[in-house]
């Protein structure tokens, strides 16, 4: 990760991570806890999930800020 960037293997990895298998545990999991009774503990796990999600997220839009205004520069 050199100025911010990430290259581009890890950025798509990151991006699949962060939009489609973050989000789909996060579901199965409030909807498993529910069913088997586990409501606080499915809870606290989604919120992680969600939170590490948004974590990504945000180093996602910092990565793909930096390559574009690199990129606008040149």
């Amino acid at each position: 990760m050199k100025d911010g960037k990430l290259n581009n293997g890890l950025y798509f990895w990151l991006k699949w991570l962060c939009i489609i298998v973050l989000p789909a545990l996060s579901t199965l999991i409030v909807a498993l806890s529910k069913i088997w009774g586990w409501a606080d503990l499915g809870n606290s796990i989604s919120l992680t999930i969600t939170a590490v999600a948004t974590f990504l997220g945000t180093i996602l839009c910092i990565s793909n800020y930096n390559f574009y205004k690199k990129d606008s520069k040149e």
